[in-house]
C-alpha cells in the first residue's frame, strides 16, 4: 500500500478546526487495544501523528507516559495545552521517521488515522526497533462513507466532485465504495513483513449525523481539499453544502473504523 505524500503540512493550517470537528474513536476500540496491550502507570507509549488529540485521552487516562510525535507545530502546541494536566504527556514536533527515540523502550506505539503518511518500510521498521520485546503496535483509522441512506444526495455530492475536484487534480471520477474487511485484513498483514507476530484486526462501525455547515467544516480539514485553489475550493464546498441543505439540512456519515494490532516478539 503506497504512502500518501506531499500533503502532510495541510492539517497544521486548520489546527483549531481539525481539533474541533474531527471525530474520536469508540470505547470498544480502546478496550480491544488495552486487552492486547495492557497499560498502567509504569508504561511508556508513543503516539504517531497526534493531530488534534482525538485519539489520546483514553490512553492518557491509563496513567501511562505518552510521547506524541506531530509534524505540525500548531497541532503539537495545541495538544501540549490540551493535555497540560497530564504530567506524563509530552509532544515532539517533527516527522516520526526523523525524530530521535530510544530503541527497545516502549510498551505501545499507536497511530490513529496518521500512519499512512509514513513510508511503509521506514515506519514499520522504526516502530519495531523502538518497541520493547513483547511490545505492541496499534494502527487504526476511520473510513467514512456518506449518505448511504440518501442516494440522491450522494449522487449530487459526487457531481460536485466531478465538476470541481477531479478537474483540479486532472483525474477521472472514481467509484466511491465502503471500506471492506478484506482491506483491513490486508493492512494487518503488512506488519508481518517487518518481523511482527500475533497480528490481528477488528472492525467497528458507527453513524454520525452532521448539519450542512458542520459537514463543510469537516471536509475543509481534508488534506486534498485544503490544497485546492480557493477559486475552486469555495464553490466546490458551497455546492456540497447547498446539496445537503436541499436534502433536509443534514447528512449521515457511516464510519467503518479498522484496528490492526501486531506484536514485537519477546527475545
Amino acid at each position: 500500500m503506497p504512502v500518501i505524500k506531499g500533503q502532510e503540512w495541510t492539517f497544521n493550517t486548520v489546527a483549531k478546526t481539525y481539533e474541533k470537528i474531527r471525530p474520536g474513536y469508540p470505547k470498544e476500540l480502546y478496550q480491544a487495544v488495552f486487552a492486547y496491550a495492557p497499560l498502567d502507570t509504569s508504561s511508556s507509549v508513543v503516539e504517531v501523528g497526534i493531530g488534534g488529540g482525538q485519539a489520546t485521552p483514553p490512553v492518557l487516562e491509563t496513567g501511562c507516559k505518552v510521547t506524541a510525535v506531530e509534524y505540525g507545530d500548531q497541532l503539537a502546541q495545541l495538544c501540549r495545552e490540551k493535555f497540560k494536566d497530564y504530567p506524563g504527556f509530552s509532544a515532539i514536533t517533527g516527522k516520526f521517521e526523523d525524530v530521535d527515540l530510544p530503541d527497545d523502550t516502549y510498551d505501545l506505539i499507536y497511530s490513529a488515522s496518521a500512519f499512512h503518511w509514513v513510508p511503509e518500510e521506514i515506519g514499520y521498521t522504526k516502530v519495531f526497533r523502538k518497541l520493547k520485546p513483547g511490545g505492541a503496535f496499534a494502527r487504526f483509522a476511520n473510513h467514512p462513507y456518506i449518505a448511504k441512506d440518501d442516494p440522491e444526495l450522494f449522487d449530487e455530492i459526487q457531481r460536485a466532485y466531478a465538476d470541481y475536484y477531479y478537474p483540479f487534480y486532472k483525474k477521472e471520477p472514481k467509484k466511491i465504495s465502503e471500506y471492506t474487511e478484506q482491506e483491513a485484513a490486508d493492512r494487518a498483514m503488512i506488519a508481518e513483513k517487518y518481523g511482527f507476530t500475533d497480528t490481528k484486526y477488528m472492525l467497528f462501525h458507527r453513524t454520525r449525523i452532521l448539519t450542512a455547515a458542520e459537514y463543510r467544516a469537516l471536509i475543509s480539514t481534508y488534506s486534498d481539499h485544503i490544497v485546492l485553489e480557493e477559486s475552486i475550493r469555495e464553490p466546490f464546498q458551497g455546492a456540497i453544502e447547498a446539496a445537503i441543505e436541499r436534502h433536509g439540512g443534514k447528512i449521515s456519515i457511516f464510519d467503518t473504523l479498522d484496528l490492526q494490532l501486531a506484536r514485537k516478539p519477546k527475545k
